[in-house]
């Protein structure tokens, strides 16, 4: 059977493709950009119908008609690998889950831990002449899912990019059960985070850190952003990129000359990833570009994958710290923010390569909306709260008041160090606090 005969046997509507669900099934929507908008819409119509419907997906982008339509959670459940606005959203009103996992695990977890997968649906760009939809802006664990799924559908969208591999980033029509031929919409944007006078002051510690050749791993948000401002003003050369996520600074700085990933040990010219989210322009530049190289996840995040790059920079955010140096990124308290990520995966893999650095950045102080300023270093963290990075795996922190390298630190070392980037306005406090958790010497100095 020819490949466009196949296609049309394999073509069905939205609501053709929805109808394959039943209650009590496990649906799989794809990564970020890769979720469905014509099959969830579809599957939202059927809400009465259907009950104990389960979804596991991550980072959402699209809106998610599913859980618009059933607010309550009666008839489907939620679940997240991590949490975007939208996915906090619907767990801040109690109808959404969060999945604890480390980033490079998710193909294996989706190979051999999870539940049964009944369905499984992601966006997708056109069938090549050679029969393959690529998954357009992520990889991550979607081979993987296909593998798994009882039912895979492939919902088409113009719109998304083409993005070359790597490995894992295409799949052929033979795999597919079900093609949607979605409307095309134009996929949402997330404008890059404004940079602010304490990202700066961030930013400007931790280029001084960089050398030619450094590989870059750049976290969202407005420190990562500013760091690579910075970077494209400096002059700094021969830059390489191998990182998760994929954002609008590595455009900025490749168009500025920055990257040429000449030094890379591994995937030597190419700008690897394993999704891609931020604004057109970011879309437009990796549309089949033959410098990016997507692969899954469990290539990019593993730590012996990183490990392996000379001069590995991770940079990534914290909500807060505590004295010991453990790191929360994912959560205030119970209250859960987003995820781990690949946080860890990179502070360890950074960290074990040859001159490589992990820096955790945060502003020293957060302003509560009724107006009080409150320390991001802690004594301990907040009741509750989620340690993204043990203490045993911790590298540089940053804060605008300084730097410091916890590794090889004793307690009380660590203390000093940490009281000594806090704000000012902290820091007898925080030595209080030091004294009677016993991890402070009385002949500190700061």
């Amino acid at each position: 059977m020819g490949l466009l005969e196949m296609y049309r046997q394999k073509l069905v509507t939205a609501e053709q493709a929805a109808a394959v669900v039943k209650s009590g099934d496990w649906v799989e929507y794809g990564f970020a950009l890769g979720a469905p908008v014509e099959f969830d819409r579809a599957l939202a119509q059927r809400k009465e119908e259907l009950f104990d419907v389960k979804f596991r997906s991550c980072c959402s982008l699209w809106p998610i008609a599913v859980m618009e339509a059933d607010p309550d959670g009666e008839h489907f459940v939620w679940n997240s690998w991590h949490f975007s606005g939208r996915d906090r959203a619907l767990y801040d009103r109690g109808s959404a889950y969060y999945i604890p996992f480390k980033f490079n695990e998710l193909p294996r977890l989706t190979r051999q831990e999870v539940e049964p997968i009944d369905v499984f649906v992601c966006q997708v760009c056109p069938m090549d002449k050679h029969g393959f939809f690529n998954f357009g802006p992520q990889v991550t664990n979607h081979m993987a899912l296909v593998e798994k799924a009882r039912v895979v559908i492939v919902e088409v969208n113009h719109s998304l990019p083409r993005v070359r591999g790597g490995r894992e980033e295409v799949v052929h029509i033979s795999d597919v059960d079900m093609i949607i031929e979605g409307n095309n919409p134009s996929l949402p944007e997330i404008p890059p985070a404004p940079i602010t006078p304490v990202d700066e002051a961030v930013a400007r510690l931790i280029v001084e850190e960089m050398a030619d050749g450094a590989c870059l791993q750049l976290g969202i948000g407005g420190m990562p952003n500013a760091v690579g401002a910075m970077i494209a003003q400096s002059d700094l050369k021969d830059l390489g990129v191998h990182t998760e996520m994929l954002v609008d600074s590595f455009v900025d700085l490749y168009l500025a000359g920055k990257i040429t990933g000449v030094r890379k040990n591994i995937d030597r010219y190419k700008m690897v990833m394993t999704f891609a989210a931020g604004t057109k322009k970011l879309y437009d530049f990796i549309d089949d570009n033959p410098v990016i190289a997507a692969y899954p996840v469990d290539y990019t995040n593993h730590p012996a994958t990183i490990a392996q790059l000379d001069n590995m920079v991770a940079i990534n955010n914290a909500v807060e710290v505590d004295l010991f140096g453990q790191i929360c990124s994912e959560s205030s308290g119970i209250h859960h923010i987003s995820g781990t990520g690949g946080q860890l995966d990179f502070v360890q893999g950074a960290y074990d390569s040859r001159g490589g650095k992990a820096f955790i950045c945060l502003s020293s102080t957060y302003t509560t909306k009724n107006g009080a300023v409150k320390s991001r270093i802690r004594p301990i963290l907040t009741p509750g709260g989620i340690v993204t990075d043990p203490r045993t795996a911790t590298h540089y922190l940053v804060t605008e008041y300084g730097k410091v390298n916890l590794k090889g630190k004793t307690t009380w070392q660590r203390a000093e160090a940490i009281i000594g980037i806090a704000h000012p306005n902290f820091r007898d406090e925080l030595i209080k606090e030091a004294e009677k958790m016993k991890i402070w010497r009385r002949t500190n100095k700061i």
